[in-house]
């Protein structure tokens, strides 16, 4: 196997790892704001608020680092 083949393999490898990582993240963050907002039904707004910008933020960071995968796996 030679190094343009060891590169895509970690690449993928990379991106998958990522897409668990915050899917798991998401995941995570569903289950407290979920929680939240059935423990104190009032807040619901709040939380569903930060909820949205948190998730937003997990997003983006696994954005990032499929890209930095795929930028990895083309070098």
């Amino acid at each position: 196997m030679d190094s343009q083949g060891l590169a895509y393999l970690g690449a993928g490898l990379g991106a998958g790892l990522a897409i668990i990582g915050g899917s798991v993240g998401i995941g995570i963050l569903a289950n407290a704001a979920l929680g939240g907002m059935a423990r104190q039904p009032q807040a619901a707004a709040t939380i569903q608020t930060a909820m949205l910008i948190a998730a937003a933020f997990i997003e983006g960071i696994a954005f990032l680092a499929l890209v930095i995968c795929f930028l990895l796996g083309t070098k």
